[in-house]
């Protein structure tokens, strides 16, 4: 509750990317390096030595043996490159005509990795979707950038419009964001996982088609925990509606709540366990944990493991 005060404060008094710079700020304080680095230069093969080039390359060691001179050619050396890839559909929307939900939640997140890549000089960019992938912008680290990627996250915290159906298609958008990522970069995916394939193998083909390409992925698995996976409600009737078809249900929680509970907790469990198979992170993210919590305590752990 209290990060949830915090939240609305900040929303009502500042900009997303005075929220995400607080945000960082309180980071650093809680990190003593950098949790992100560039991807490890890998080396390629070696060429004979053009006279007159730098013999900053050269393989001495190989020199040793041969008696030629051979210079190490390496794939390219870049800093990092963080794809932001944010589920947008209306399921995102829940709880609604509440400041903090899903999405929310989401963006705050990204403004903040936004913000941390800004300071690191890395580059960045944003994909956005629901049934198609309906915003992709290739990394880049320019300040114009950022102001572009802060301004395009902003309208979806304020063009909502109730009653909007928007399904999720999960399967498709990160096959193409994958098509449309050539560069090998960090992929952070922010979504509720409601995506309207039943088969979870779907969805961790498209994941798999991320990894295939080298990229690394990291998976935020967006939840309001207390409605969404324990399903607690009040001990009364309500009538439920399906965000991204409109169907509506009458019934009473507590008739249902072991049942949706199983359901929920089985789901979570298979990502999980599908994520850790294809060397994924996986991140269970509470939004009334608050997402500066959230993204802090993933940062700390990334970090221990660099």
């Amino acid at each position: 509750m209290k990060s949830e005060i915090q939240h609305s404060k900040a929303r009502k008094f500042g900009s997303l990317e005075l929220l995400a710079k607080q945000a960082v700020e309180g980071f650093i304080t809680g990190l003593h390096k950098s949790p992100f680095h560039g991807f490890s230069v890998e080396f390629a093969e070696h060429r004979l030595y053009n006279q007159g080039e730098s013999t900053k390359h050269i393989d001495w060691k190989l020199y040793g043996r041969t008696e030629k001179l051979f210079v190490k050619r390496y794939e390219e050396e870049t800093n990092l490159r963080c794809q932001v890839v944010i589920d947008t559909s209306s399921s995102m929307y829940f709880p609604v005509g509440e400041e903090l939900n899903k999405l929310s939640f989401s963006i705050d997140s990204a403004a903040a990795l936004i913000y941390l890549m800004r300071r690191q000089r890395d580059a960045v960019g944003i994909s956005l979707f629901d049934e198609v992938l309906k915003l992709h912008t290739p990394c880049k680290s320019s300040m114009t950038h950022h102001r572009f990627l802060f301004a395009e996250l902003e309208k979806y915290l304020r063009d909502y419009e109730p009653g909007k159906v928007a399904k999720t298609n999960v399967v498709d958008a990160l096959h193409a964001v994958a098509q449309q990522t050539h560069r090998r970069s960090l992929v952070v995916i922010f979504s509720d996982m409601l995506d309207k394939a039943e088969d979870l193998d779907a969805v961790f083909g498209a994941l798999q088609h991320l990894r295939h390409n080298k990229h690394e992925v990291v998976l935020f698995h967006v939840m309001d925990q207390q409605k969404e996976l324990n399903f607690e409600f009040h001990n009364r009737p309500y009538t439920f509606v399906d965000m991204e078809t409109g169907e509506e249900v009458k019934l009473n929680p507590n008739q249902l709540q072991d049942k949706v509970k199983e359901i929920a907790n089985a789901r979570q469990k298979a990502l999980k366990l599908k994520c850790g198979m294809y060397r994924i992170d996986y991140v269970p993210a509470d939004i009334h944990k608050g997402f500066d919590n959230v993204l802090l305590q993933y940062l700390i752990k990334r970090q221990k493991m660099v």
